[in-house]
C-alpha cells in the first residue's frame, strides 16, 4: 500500500529532545527541504513550545509561528491542542480555547490533533467542532495507556464514537512508548475495525526502543499514516525516524511519495544545530530495551524535569527512588493514561513524596482536582485511603463544590484592553503581565540564522578549517567584522 508520512521534527522531536528550545531561525534553513518533502502534514507547534519561546527567550511566539509557517507554503501544518486548557496544568475557560483555535488557524494552521486523556467525550465533540467552524481539519486523539482499566475494547469504543464525527483522521498516541508489539497486534486491528470511514494516524515514541516495530503491526493492520522525524531528532524519547521507516517500507514492498533527496539536507542542519548549541541539545540515539519504562510509564520530556526538581532539591540521588513510587501514585490515582496533565499530576506527586519524606503529606492543588472529578471522569476511582488523606487535606475544601470560571471575551477585553488584538490577547490570558511585558521590549524576534552566536563560531570555525594555510582570516559585514591571526608559537607564554 501506499504509505504517508507526518512530521514531527519540529514539534514533537525537538520537544521530546531539546524541550522545546528550537527558536525559528534555527529552523529557517531546514524549511524548504521539509516543505518539499512531500509530508501529508507537518506538524508545527502547540502550547508548551509558545511557553518555551516567550519565557525562555522572550521570543513572541506569534511572529515566531508566522516565520515558520512563511516556510512551508506548500505543506499542510498542525497544532496540538487540549479540551479544556490551552498549556499549563490548569484550566482555560472555552473562551479562550476556542479563540486559540480561531487564531492559530488564521495564523495558517490547517489541522489541529485534540486530545483529552480522561476521554470526556462531549468535551472532545465540542473542540472538534470549534476546530471544523475554523475552518481546520480537527484529529480526535485516541491517547494508549498501559493499564488494568483502558482494555482493547475500552479505546476502540472511543474510537467508534470519533468516527461518528466526520473527521478527517483519528491520532492514535503512545506518548510513553509502552505499546508492544504483541499488544499492537490485538489493539490496532481493534481500533481499525471501530473506525471504517476513518484513517488512523500512529504516533508511537521510541522509549523502550520497539516502536519501530509497532509501526510494522500496523501496517499489517492497515494504518498507512505514520509519525516519524529526521534521523537526528529521532530515536530515545522522540519518534522513529523518516529514514529508517522508509527503509523498512523497501523491504515490505510498500509505497510513499516522499521525495527522498530532501531528508540529507534536513538531517544534516540539525546535526549542526545540536552541535553549535552544545550537550544540552541531544542527537537522538536508539535506546536499549529496558523493562523500567512499563512500570512508570512517563512521556520522554518528563525524565530531564524530574531530575532538574531532585537537583534543586540536591537530591540527584534519589531519581530512582522517584520512579520507582510513579507506578504507586499511578495505581493509588486510579491508573490514568500517563500523558499531559495526568502524567505531570502523577510525576509530581511522586517526587513530592520522596522529597517530603511521607507519602501525600504535600498534595498539589491540581491532584485534589483530579480525585474530583473536575478534569474529567476518572477510568477508576483513586484508592479510597489515599482518596480519604487527598481529600483531607488543608488545600482541599476550597474545591468543593468548584466549577470552572467562563469569563466571554467582552470579559477579558475589559480586563486588558478593549482594542487589544486577538494574538496579545491571549498571551495575556495564558501568562504573567510581566511575562508578556518583557517579551514586547524584547523586540522583535530574532530571523536570520546567521545573528546566533553559534552559527557565527561554526562558520569561523569552517573558514579556519578550509584555510589552514593561511596566517590570517578576516570577515566583514555591515556593522560587524572580526580578524583572526595566527600567532607564532615562540611567541606565546610559557
Amino acid at each position: 500500500m501506499k504509505v504517508q508520512f507526518v512530521d514531527q521534527t519540529l514539534r514533537d522531536g525537538q520537544q521530546s529532545l531539546w524541550g522545546l528550545r528550537l527558536r525559528a531561525f534555527e529552523a529557517v534553513e531546514a524549511l524548504p527541504h521539509l516543505d518539499n518533502t512531500g509530508f501529508r502534514l507537518l506538524d508545527l507547534t502547540g502550547a508548551g513550545m509558545f511557553t518555551v519561546l516567550l519565557r525562555t527567550f522572550k521570543d513572541d511566539p506569534w511572529e515566531s509561528t508566522d516565520l515558520l509557517v512563511a516556510g512551508l507554503p506548500n505543506t499542510k501544518l498542525r497544532a496540538a491542542t487540549r479540551t479544556v486548557s490551552v498549556g499549563g496544568m490548569g484550566f482555560a475557560p472555552d473562551s479562550v480555547v476556542d479563540l486559540w483555535v480561531q487564531t492559530m488557524a488564521k495564523h495558517g494552521i490547517d489541522s489541529f490533533w485534540i486530545f483529552d486523556c480522561s476521554y470526556d467525550m462531549p468535551k472532545l465533540k465540542r473542540l472538534v467542532d470549534v476546530v471544523k467552524e475554523a475552518g481546520a481539519e480537527p484529529a480526535p486523539a485516541v491517547m494508549y495507556g498501559l493499564t488494568d482499566v483502558h482494555t482493547d475494547a475500552w479505546f476502540a469504543e472511543r474510537a467508534r464514537e470519533m468516527d461518528s464525527w466526520d473527521v478527517p483522521s483519528i491520532y492514535v498516541e503512545d506518548a510513553a512508548g509502552v505499546l508492544t508489539p504483541e499488544r499492537a497486534t490485538t489493539l490496532l486491528p481493534a481500533l481499525q475495525e471501530a473506525t471504517p470511514d476513518t484513517p488512523l494516524e500512529l504516533h508511537c515514541h521510541t522509549t523502550t526502543g520497539l516502536a519501530q516495530l509497532v509501526y510494522l503491526e500496523g501496517l499489517k493492520a492497515g494504518i498507512d499514516i505514520l509519525h516519524t522525524c529526521s534521523r537526528p531528532m529521532a530515536n530515545g524519547p522522540s519518534l522513529p525516524s523518516t529514514e529508517a521507516m522508509l527503509a523498512n517500507l523497501r523491504i515490505l514492498g510498500h509505497e510513499h511519495d516522499l521525495d527522498e533527496a530532501q531528508l540529507a539536507p534536513v538531517a544534516e542542519h540539525f546535526e549542526r544545530a545540536a552541535l553549535a548549541h552544545g550537550p544540552e541539545y541531544e542527537l537522538g540515539v536508539p535506546n536499549e530495551y529496558s523493562l523500567l519504562p512499563y512500570e512508570h510509564q512517563l512521556p520522554g520530556g518528563m525524565t530531564g524535569s524530574l531530575k532538574k526538581n531532585l537537583a534543586d532539591h540536591g537530591m540527584e540521588d534519589q531519581l530512582t527512588a522517584v520512579l520507582e513510587e510513579i507506578p504507586a501514585v499511578r495505581r493509588d490515582l486510579g491508573e490514568p493514561i500517563m500523558a499531559t496533565p495526568f502524567s505531570q499530576f502523577v510525576g509530581i506527586q511522586a517526587l513530592l513524596n520522596i522529597v517530603s519524606g511521607e507519602r501525600y503529606k504535600v498534595i498539589p492543588d491540581e491532584v485534589v482536582q483530579y480525585t474530583l472529578g473536575q478534569y474529567g471522569p476518572l477510568a477508576r476511582e483513586v484508592e479510597p485511603d489515599v482518596k480519604d488523606r487527598i481529600l483531607a487535606s488543608p488545600g482541599a475544601a476550597k474545591f468543593e463544590g468548584w466549577e470552572q470560571p467562563q469569563p466571554t471575551l467582552a470579559d477579558l477585553r475589559k480586563k486588558f484592553g478593549k482594542s487589544i488584538r486577538d494574538e496579545e490577547l491571549l498571551l495575556r490570558a495564558l501568562f504573567s503581565e510581566d511575562e508578556v511585558d518583557a517579551m514586547i521590549s524584547a523586540g522583535p524576534i530574532p530571523r536570520d540564522p546567521r545573528t546566533s552566536a553559534s552559527q557565527i563560531v561554526e562558520n569561523v570555525r569552517e573558514l579556519v578549517a578550509e584555510a589552514r594555510d593561511s596566517r590570517a582570516v578576516s570577515i566583514s559585514q555591515p556593522g560587524f567584522s572580526i580578524e583572526l591571526r595566527r600567532g607564532d608559537p615562540a611567541d606565546s607564554p610559557a
